[in-house]
């Protein structure tokens, strides 16, 4: 029961589309420009840097809120609060990536996966963040930073937590070893929806019609 109410309490939240209403405020429906998407990328490309920090932060906030929600609320949960953590973030990325409110039409999930790194581990969030803009400064693909990073996330997550946690070190919460198999499913079906919503990219990256990282005029 709590796994399924922090997922959902991450899903409602996640169903904000910051970047669609801000397309509004700029008097742009931004699913009809460039990709469609409702994330970050899109909006930096069509109404520029302002409006794709915007964007950003306020996916970042729909992850943050429901993730100090939940921490809340089982905040006696001492020995599956990790867990707890990701189902929260894993629904605010599912709500993001298919909103109600856009007919399941939304974004990536990148911020948002990004939001709840942050929250559960900095450490590892520092260690996904240099593989995302290494891999963007080598390639000029976001689509490539994006799925390298989230690939790291399931790695690091392997080799940090479960041998960190075997040999005494690395890790910043309990998670109870009965747990660790739920959880390592858990993590790696967030890390593969990322690449499972970048497959049109994929696609335009093997046949080299993808397009590289650029900022739209406005700002």
């Amino acid at each position: 029961m709590e796994r399924l109410i922090c997922f959902l309490i991450g899903y409602a939240f996640g169903n904000f589309p910051t970047g669609y209403i801000l397309g509004k405020i700029y008097g742009v429906d931004i699913t009809k420009k460039g990709s469609g998407n409702v994330g970050t990328t899109n909006v930096l490309r069509n109404l520029g840097a302002k409006a794709g920090a915007i964007t950003m932060l306020g996916d970042f906030l729909k992850t943050f809120i429901p993730l100090f929600i939940t921490s809340w609320l089982f905040r006696d949960k001492l020995d599956m609060r990790y867990l707890l953590t990701v189902y929260t973030g894993f629904g605010a990325v599912m709500g993001h990536n298919f909103p109600v409110s856009l007919g399941f039409h939304g974004g990536k999930g990148v911020a948002c996966t990004a939001a709840m790194i942050i929250y559960s581990d900095p450490m590892l969030f520092l260690c996904c963040a240099a593989v995302f803009f290494v891999s963007i400064a080598a390639t000029k693909y976001v689509s490539v930073g994006s799925i390298l990073g989230g690939t790291c996330y399931f790695i690091a997550n392997v080799l940090f937590i479960h041998f960190g946690r075997i040999m005494g070190w690395g890790g910043n919460e309990p998670l109870a070893p009965q747990y660790h198999m739920e959880f390592y499913v858990l993590v790696f079906v967030v890390a593969a929806m990322i690449v499972f919503q970048h497959r049109s990219n994929i696609k335009r990256l093997l046949s080299g019609t993808e397009n590289k990282l650029s900022v739209g005029k406005r700002s």
